[in-house]
């Protein structure tokens, strides 16, 4: 959980630039469950930020997780 949230620290910036930010709502098994919040949540884009920001590197930073999940 710990390592999750560093990277998450890393990205954080990003998000809340443009009014977001990003909640851990738990780890199941190899798979991280994720939920935007503030402008994040409701953005159009918001599964672009998913997809392409927030699980490509988590998946890239930790090998071990093998799925990200939007709540």
């Amino acid at each position: 959980r710990e390592n999750v949230e560093v990277v998450l620290d890393t990205l954080r910036p990003f998000l809340q630039a443009d009014g977001g930010d990003v909640t851990l709502v738990e780890i199941a098994g190899n798979a991280v469950i994720l939920q935007l919040q503030g402008a994040c949540g409701t953005c159009p884009s918001s599964a672009m930020t998913m997809k392409n920001g927030l699980e490509k590197t988590l998946l890239q930073r930790i090998p071990t997780i093998t799925e990200i999940v939007q709540r």
